[in-house]
């Protein structure tokens, strides 16, 4: 039932996260003003004017609901009726068993939605500095490009220096400068995924000479200097580059993003020492992009370095990597658990900003945050959604699961979850555990949607 009797939610930042804050309260019958700063101001990271534009990969990783904590917060999502996760299965493209998208229909799809829904208004400018007083409800989604204004002043507000750290970009390369006569398609010990058929990397083999000589270029390459108030800024081990891997040990990146497990070279029929592998980036299948090869290296050392890998000496690249400053707050100490800004309750956190790292989960936080908002102007308050479920994991984890100490971003995972009991005196077999954990997750999701469109009645 539409609500026209009470003032909006104000959504500030058009990413993942405040696109489905938005539609979550719009759902719930709530109006919404949607504050977008692009492309009145940009960013370093985003190239168009779309709503939920994807500045990073294109994956949103693993769509396993049984066995894998993002991709059972997947089916949560959906089974919220989230726009994001919508968009995703309209636009998925082959990887394995991932749900990467075809990141230009993806944004237009999710741009086109929230620009026909009614009770949506999309409003072009920047906030600069706290969102106006007169603003009752205010959910900040500003994601890791947060404006410096903005920046600044949740800093005073709350006495906090909010913590940063660099994300990373990885390069993209066309299909057809890829050279086939070393290269080949194939998953990971052949795995099916949404719309793929098992073959839906391309894999650059390097043997061991090889390798170690990538290893001693890429190591000596020319990278992006730093300015002095960057230089401590700490890595998402989630996301780091790939040079900042390289130096951790010679071995590292075999047992990294390059491992050759589960892959045969079709020539030999052999396991390759390190690989390569490149995922579809758009629907017509022209980009590629190198998985985990996030980097800081400079443009024209990106060229050279990558160009030494089997596959990809005569590479022509759509994008090269590259690095932005992403910004998140301490949660676990600023954040109430309906994240409100305790230091100011009429606003409201979501997305990247609150210290969740990955596409999934800020969408899933601005879910969260978007339902709390909508309940909270309709007179009610919206119990969080149980520990047991992947969205209630990763809401307690920032709130306050986490060590204020020393809090960092954190993926969705299921050491997040609380433990299952155990059954006839022992404990159940890891293969087993994950399944367990998800089927406990789901069903309780259910009931906690049924108690909420029973008190919404």
């Amino acid at each position: 039932m539409t609500r026209n009797d009470i003032a909006p939610v104000h959504v500030v930042g058009g990413g993942l996260a405040g696109c489905e804050a938005a539609w979550q309260i719009a759902h719930a019958g709530v109006s919404v003003v949607l504050h977008e700063m692009r492309p009145l101001k940009a960013t370093e990271a985003h190239r168009t004017d779309r709503l939920a534009e994807l500045v990073c990969s294109n994956s949103f990783r693993s769509d396993d609901a049984a066995n894998n904590a993002v991709g059972l917060l997947h089916e949560e999502m959906r089974r919220c009726g989230s726009l994001i996760l919508a968009a995703a299965d309209a636009h998925k493209l082959p990887a394995g068993g991932a749900l990467a998208v075809d990141r230009d229909g993806f944004a237009a799809e999710v741009t086109g939605r929230l620009a026909a829904e009614p009770l949506i208004e999309i409003r072009r400018g920047e906030v600069a500095g706290l969102p106006p007083a007169d603003w009752e409800s205010v959910i900040v989604a500003t994601g890791p490009l947060t404006s410096p204004a903005l920046a600044a002043a949740i800093r005073e507000l709350t006495g906090e220096d909010a913590l940063a750290f660099f994300d990373a970009i990885a390069p993209i390369v066309y299909k057809d400068s890829i050279d086939f006569a070393q290269a080949w398609f194939q998953s990971r010990y052949d795995k099916t995924g949404p719309a793929g058929d098992g073959a839906d990397y391309v894999n650059c083999p390097l043997d061991r000479d090889r390798y170690e000589a990538f290893i001693a270029v890429l190591l000596a390459a020319d990278k992006t200097e730093f300015k002095d108030w960057e230089a401590t800024t700490p890595y998402f081990e989630g996301c780091l580059p790939i040079e900042v891997m390289a130096a951790r040990g010679p071995e590292t990146l075999r047992f990294g993003p390059m491992k050759p497990v589960g892959l045969t070279d079709p020539r030999n029929g052999r396991r390759p020492h390190a690989v390569v592998q490149l995922r579809q980036d758009n629907a017509l299948g022209t980009l590629y992009n190198i998985v985990g090869f996030q980097t800081k290296l400079k443009y024209a050392e990106q060229a050279r370095v990558f160009r030494m890998i089997p596959g990809l000496q005569q590479a022509e690249f759509a994008r090269l990597g590259g690095l932005h400053r992403n910004t998140f707050l301490n949660s676990p100490r600023l954040l109430d658990r309906q994240l409100r800004l305790k230091a100011q309750k009429r606003l409201r956190f979501a997305g990247q900003i609150t210290g969740v790292e990955g596409y999934v989960e800020s969408a899933a936080i601005g879910l969260v945050a978007g339902r709390f908002a909508a309940a909270e102007r309709a007179g009610r308050e919206l119990p969080p959604p149980p520990a047991t479920t992947a969205l209630g994991a990763l809401l307690d984890h920032i709130t306050a699961g986490a060590d204020a100490r020393s809090f960092q971003p954190m993926n969705v995972n299921f050491g997040l979850f609380p433990p299952l009991p155990e059954a006839g005196g022992g404990r159940s077999g890891r293969a087993a555990r994950k399944p367990a954990l998800s089927a406990r997750a789901l069903a309780d999701l259910d009931a906690w949607l049924g108690a909420m469109r029973a008190a919404a009645e």
